[in-house]
């Protein structure tokens, strides 16, 4: 089959598959007279493999890893697979502590402004921002200034 039939049967572009070919993650089977990439059957499943890695999570290089492992599973054990999914996991439980911490300073950030209508000099946002500090909710307040309430947050 030609790339636009391969890319119409897994709904990607043909940049997308072009990249993976650069990566070296599929190859064409081979090419027509008229130089045109030809895919097979084996093709297909490789770049479905690859799409399916792709969605849980796989970078690149761990999808090289574990086609490495899909071209030679004689050589390798059930383990070595399962070896690649827990790191995967560790991996992304560090990314979401990381969500986690950035989503909690911003909370911080989010409740110490009034987020009122006046200037952002005095912004409890900006002031936390420059002094390398967390936002405190005491700074979010209300003073009075030449009679005048003024909202500093």
């Amino acid at each position: 089959m030609k790339i636009g039939e391969l890319v119409k049967r897994h709904g990607v572009s043909v940049d997308t598959l072009r990249f993976y070919e650069k990566q070296q993650l599929l190859n064409p089977s081979a090419r027509s007279e008229a130089g045109y990439r030809l895919y097979n059957e084996s093709d297909s499943k490789r770049l479905a493999f690859i799409l399916r890695a792709k969605s849980v999570g796989f970078s690149l290089q761990q999808i090289r890893e574990l086609l490495q492992i899909e071209d030679n599973k004689s050589e390798w054990q059930c383990a070595d697979v399962k070896d690649k999914v827990q790191q995967k996991m560790q991996e992304i439980q560090q990314q979401m502590a990381e969500l986690n911490r950035f989503h909690q300073a911003l909370q911080q950030l989010d409740e110490a402004c009034c987020g009122g209508p006046l200037s952002a000099t005095e912004c409890s946002i900006l002031t936390a921002l420059e002094q390398g500090q967390p936002a405190r909710t005491e700074q979010h307040h209300h003073e009075r200034t030449n009679n005048k309430e003024q909202i500093a947050c």
